[in-house]
């Protein structure tokens, strides 16, 4: 196995004076309607209580109103550390990495909006990084040498937007995002949302569930906010998934906690929905948190130099 974690990722496209410099690598036109990109990740839900559950009741927006327009995959795996920081590191980079978990370093390769900054030349508002975690401040930076303190991209994180903040309620995230959608249109966005996780871990189970049912919703409600807007519309990617999944019923304390290599961890979700791909698609292809980085900076008319993750080729409509 290559690693783990799980994250919510869209991608979108925009146009105007800098269409040239996004559209071609080393001379190849990029051939795909996307032009911007979200990644979304929901923090720790489980799969059983996700697109596991044959009810789907706690998803309900997500698998009755934007599963006929997207990709869901039902193996999709965190192959790396199941913790936090480590997670979303895997999906901004395409490697799986022990970083510590408490937002005191950064991943230690190029992160996807530092390689899309740099393909660009675009200012730093056209990628941001939005968090409820303020630990997660750290995704828009990298330790590597060459790489660090450049490219940066911009940020809103934790209860104030800066770290250290402390964490703030995922509905002031959904303001935070709603507002700098409008303000900046950004071209590629990651996005946290705490729970499920925060209820999880204070061991609230009703909380937990209900931290799923509102991030289905908060999902549900970017996508028409994106579809919406002309910018947007039609151009945009996106993928949702998660950083890491939870212990399974019976496993150490259940679904309070996470961090090893147990099923519950490691199973997580991924759904994908954009103008390129396919539609109403149920996808068994093993399939982990690395690939979407890379997947997206194809989209995006860019690689990822050195990265563990493929290419999700079965998620196109057609080849390319």
């Amino acid at each position: 196995m290559r690693g783990c974690l799980f994250l919510f990722l869209a991608l979108s496209v925009g146009c105007g004076a800098n269409e040239s410099a996004d559209e071609i690598e080393h001379g190849v036109p990029n051939p795909y309607k996307t032009r911007n990109v979200f990644i979304v990740v929901i923090d720790g839900p489980r799969y059983t209580e996700t697109w596991g559950d044959p009810k789907k009741e706690h998803i309900p927006r997500l698998a009755n109103d934007l599963a006929p327009h997207g990709v869901v995959y039902t193996n999709f795996r965190c192959d790396g550390p199941t913790s936090t920081n480590p997670g979303h590191a895997a999906l901004v980079t395409g490697h799986y990495q022990y970083i510590n978990n408490n937002g005191a370093q950064l991943p230690m390769y190029p992160t996807i909006t530092q390689l899309f900054l740099k393909h660009t030349n675009l200012p730093a508002t056209s990628a941001w990084v939005i968090t409820s975690k303020d630990k997660l401040h750290v995704l828009v930076d990298s330790a590597a040498a060459e790489w660090t303190g450049r490219y940066v991209a911009a940020s809103n994180c934790g209860r104030t937007g800066t770290f250290p903040s402390g964490y703030r309620e995922d509905a002031a995230t959904f303001q935070e995002l709603q507002r700098i959608v409008k303000a900046h249109h950004p071209r590629l966005v990651v996005l946290n949302f705490k729970e499920p996780d925060s209820s999880g871990h204070a061991r609230n189970w009703p909380g937990y569930l209900q931290g799923i049912r509102d991030t289905d919703e908060y999902v549900y409600r970017l996508w028409q906010l994106l579809q919406a807007d002309p910018f947007y519309k039609d151009q945009t990617t996106l993928f949702v998934t998660n950083d890491h999944g939870r212990h399974q019923d019976g496993h150490l304390d259940g679904f309070v906690s996470h961090g090893d290599d147990c099923e519950g961890c490691r199973h997580i979700n991924l759904f994908a929905i954009g103008p390129d791909f396919k539609k109403g698609v149920v996808e068994n292809t093993r399939r982990e948190q690395v690939d979407v980085p890379v997947t997206a900076a194809k989209l995006l008319g860019f690689s990822i130099p050195g990265a563990a993750g493929d290419v999700m080729s079965e998620l196109f409509a057609e080849s390319r």
